[in-house]
């Protein structure tokens, strides 16, 4: 959304207003980007435009027909109807932002997606903001630099040069950037390199620095924080969005309690220095649509470094739950079993106080724990010295049923008094408790 000049905002005229959907203007409004609404699927005969507007008016995004700030044309992608409408929208709102660039400058922009190409190298989609790209251009692109060995449109041709505004593919790059890297155009491609040195260089520094604290200064931190548990993981994927949007969506899993510390995202198959890197930090690999090489492989069945691949970003995140799940343990619960009354006393010597009582809801049991409230006052916590029913003795007593029992170490039951059985339990945590 940082790169982005105007988002338009595409819902379906014959659904509700997903999910999806929210998320995707929060992140607009977050940046601060203007939002065109694009009501599509308007050829369908059970198109209802009026509830679109209506949820989003619910969602304080209010179109202009209803009097708000953001302009909105009923289209369908199927038949072309309202494309025309939608494109001056986003030429009117273009000319209110007054967006202008210089063609003449030299080419600024921003990676957009970076993937590795077994023949061609790193290969980058690079959006062109500012100035004019040309093929030869010496450039910087996060921690990686190179010279601008081709250009080529989203159809695979061949470019000579690109305008802003324009994305583009582009080859040349010494690595593999980051989406997100600031890409620019310098005069000479030594300076280049001297910066890239120097970059790669504090790269390394960070995170050699990253897993040292993982063994020293987390100690520490754990201590402050009560025992804070952490899954350290490791994120290899086919696209660098791909490696981004896994790790952004790992690291939203952490609490106070349990955290996720990606120490590497990166694009290409898993390598051997993958596997070292992830058994000194104790970490596991997780591998989106690519795979480790044999060598990989041995190193990590001998070095005990788990791999998992997965196809689908959901699958990886539930996994990566779960396992949090797991790091949190247990924690004890007070159950609720039953409620009794007391309505009558007999006090026998050396014995102490049985009290005749009617089990009200649930049940009771001989080893049941049980609290005493009198007027909704608790007076006493312990546990169950005899249960009978009759004259003979009981391991339960159900709702409904009259039953006699004394309780250890008390003696002052009273008619009225309320008996509230309960017992603990342990139950497995999860991510969502609070």
């Amino acid at each position: 959304a940082q790169v982005t000049d105007i988002v338009i905002l595409v819902v379906a005229a014959d659904d509700d207003v997903k999910p999806q959907t929210v998320e995707a203007m929060d992140h607009a409004k977050a940046a601060g980007v203007k939002m065109i609404i694009a009501i599509n699927k308007m050829d369908k005969p059970e198109a209802n435009p009026e509830r679109v507007r209506k949820q989003l008016a619910d969602r304080n995004v209010l179109v202009e027909d209803w009097g708000g700030a953001y302009q909105c044309a009923e289209i369908s992608a199927k038949t072309g109807l309202g494309i025309d409408e939608l494109l001056e929208k986003v030429l009117l709102e273009a000319d209110m932002l007054d967006l202008k660039a210089n063609s003449k400058k030299k080419a600024r922009g921003t990676v957009i997606e970076s993937r590795l190409d077994k023949g061609k190298g790193a290969i980058a989609t690079v959006l062109v903001q500012n100035g004019t790209l040309h093929v030869g251009d010496p450039f910087i692109a996060g921690q990686y630099s190179g010279r601008v060995r081709a250009i080529m449109d989203e159809n695979f041709i061949r470019l000579d040069s690109a305008d802003p505004s324009q994305p583009v593919q582009i080859l040349g790059f010494d690595g593999m950037p980051q989406a997100g890297d600031h890409f620019v155009v310098m005069s000479d491609e030594h300076t280049v390199k001297v910066i890239s040195s120097k970059r790669q260089q504090i790269k390394r520094e960070q995170d050699f620095r990253q897993v040292k604290l993982t063994t020293l200064d987390q100690i520490s931190e754990n201590i402050k924080i009560g025992g804070i548990k952490e899954l350290r993981v490791l994120v290899k994927a086919d696209v660098d969005g791909s490696a981004e949007a896994l790790a952004d969506s790992l690291l939203k899993l952490s609490t106070q309690e349990v955290n996720v510390l990606v120490i590497r995202k990166a694009v290409g198959p898993i390598s051997e220095s993958d596997v070292l890197l992830a058994a000194a930090s104790d970490a596991i690999i997780i591998g989106f649509h690519v795979r480790a090489n044999v060598k990989a492989n041995e190193l990590a069945s001998s070095e005990k470094v788990e791999i998992r691949y997965y196809k689908v970003v959901y699958d990886a995140i539930n996994d990566v739950r779960l396992a949090l799940e797991g790091l949190l343990g247990t924690e004890k619960m007070e159950e609720n079993v039953g409620t009794v009354e007391v309505r009558e006393t007999f006090k026998i010597s050396r014995i102490g106080t049985i009290a005749g009582c009617h089990v009200k809801n649930g049940k009771i049991s001989r080893n049941s724990r049980i609290r005493v409230f009198r007027d909704d006052v608790e007076i006493y916590e312990g546990t169950l010295t005899s249960l009978r029913r009759f004259k003979e003795d009981a391991k339960e007593v159900l709702s409904g049923f009259e039953c006699g029992l004394q309780i250890h170490n008390f003696n002052d039951l009273r008619i009225d008094d309320i008996i509230e059985v309960f017992e603990i339990v342990e139950r497995k945590r999860t991510l969502d408790d609070k």
